[in-house]
């Protein structure tokens, strides 16, 4: 993807469809909910890259109670707006998980396959308990039988970067998350 200059990265951007200052709020909540189901057990946080870098940053940052951060890739677009269809992990966690609290934090579920493949695999390893929570959810694109325990945003079939998300790898420093178009 190239860009002619900054008006041609902007005029693909259709329209903002959450604030920077929504994303904040919703943030704050999801802090005090882990705070809240975690205080005094051991924590690991685990971000899904590239997506949710920016998200797990924020709420890390909000998060009070101790915690280990970790994070994992898995990989399902390869560069398209369009899903293949197959989840490869491409970075696993360099730590045991046994008997630990693991809360994922990934940016968007959309098909449904990542999230589910990633969940399976560490459900694997015994964790005390997996919660998965998710900044946005597409249950309208779920090929899969999965739910996130959290959704911070629920959104329609669009395809959306912004705030860590991207097409082509461009957009994720974008605070806000934007329908896409080309």
């Amino acid at each position: 993807m190239v860009f002619k200059n900054v008006s041609d990265f902007k005029n693909r951007i259709k329209k903002i469809l959450i604030t920077a200052e929504e994303i904040d709020a919703a943030i704050g909540r999801a802090a005090k909910k882990i705070d809240s189901l975690y205080d005094g057990k051991p924590l690991i946080i685990v971000g899904i890259l590239k997506g949710s870098f920016v998200f797990m940053a924020d709420v890390c940052r909000r998060v009070t109670v101790p915690c280990e951060v970790g994070f994992m890739a898995a990989k399902s677009y390869f560069e398209g707006t369009q899903s293949c269809g197959e989840v490869k992990i491409t970075l696993d966690l360099h730590r045991d998980i046994e008997d630990c609290h693991v809360v994922i934090l990934e940016d968007i579920v959309d098909t449904g396959r990542t999230l589910n493949d990633v969940a399976a695999l560490l459900r694997s390893r015994k964790p005390a308990s997996l919660t998965v929570i998710t900044l946005l959810d597409k249950p309208d694109r779920r090929e899969v039988d999965f739910a996130p325990d959290i959704s911070l945003f629920t959104i329609p079939d669009l395809f959306v970067v912004g705030y860590g998300l991207d097409c082509g790898e461009y957009y994720r420093n974008l605070p806000y998350i934007a329908e896409y178009g080309e």
